[in-house]
């Protein structure tokens, strides 16, 4: 199966799968920082859409970080990937010590990628929340969770690449576009030519571009 030449390769590909989306005043787009932004401002662009951030955060395995053991997000969401938990026997303080830094981390950067503005009102409305790939879910099925807080009409879950299982699991709670899930899938950034890491400065940079 052919790869994506990096981020913004992959989001114009998404963006064709989302056509019907396109031109509706009642679509927000929403970007997971940071590599979901890049992803996203592409789909935001073809779908002539306003583009914004959303905030969620990894909560890795102490000693295996790469491993999610949960996320957070904002609104004070925490979503647990109970299996993993339960599996390598985590206890709750740990958890909690590590949702603690993660959620310092995830107010710097809203700070950093929001400043004062508030995130667009919700309600109502068709939410694209958009990611660069699916592994686990966890980080996604947390943002999903904080979005239905809001109210909206519609959650669709897209990203360029995911693993199947994770894709089918979250078509429990959302509309979800994977535009492949690729077997086996070994990593997200296994199916990039270019993934480097996103910084601050390219989140921002795409956040301007788009207002």
């Amino acid at each position: 199966m052919p790869r994506y030449l990096d981020r913004i390769d992959a989001g114009r590909a998404l963006a064709g799968l989302l056509a019907k989306y396109a031109g509706r005043d009642d679509v927000i787009v929403l970007g997971l920082p940071r590599g979901g932004v890049p992803v996203a401002a592409e789909v935001a662009r073809a779908l002539h859409a306003p583009l914004d951030a959303f905030l969620v955060r990894k909560l890795g395995v102490p000693g295996h970080e790469e491993l999610a053991m949960g996320a957070i997000a904002s609104g004070g969401v925490r979503v647990l990937n109970d299996s993993v938990v339960q599996m390598l026997a985590i206890p709750g303080d740990a958890i909690d010590r590590v949702a603690e830094r993660e959620g310092r981390e995830l107010a710097r950067r809203d700070r950093a990628f929001r400043g004062d503005r508030p995130l667009p009102d919700m309600s109502g409305k068709t939410v694209i929340l958009v990611d660069d790939g699916l592994a686990t879910g966890a980080t996604m099925r947390a943002a999903v969770k904080a979005l239905k807080a809001m109210n909206p009409a519609r959650v669709v879950v897209a990203v360029p690449v995911g693993a199947a299982e994770t894709c089918a699991q979250l078509r429990e709670d959302a509309e979800v576009v994977c535009a492949i899930t690729p077997s086996p899938f070994h990593a997200v950034g296994a199916w990039y030519e270019e993934f480097g890491q996103t910084s601050d400065e390219e989140v921002q940079a795409a956040l301007r571009a788009a207002a």
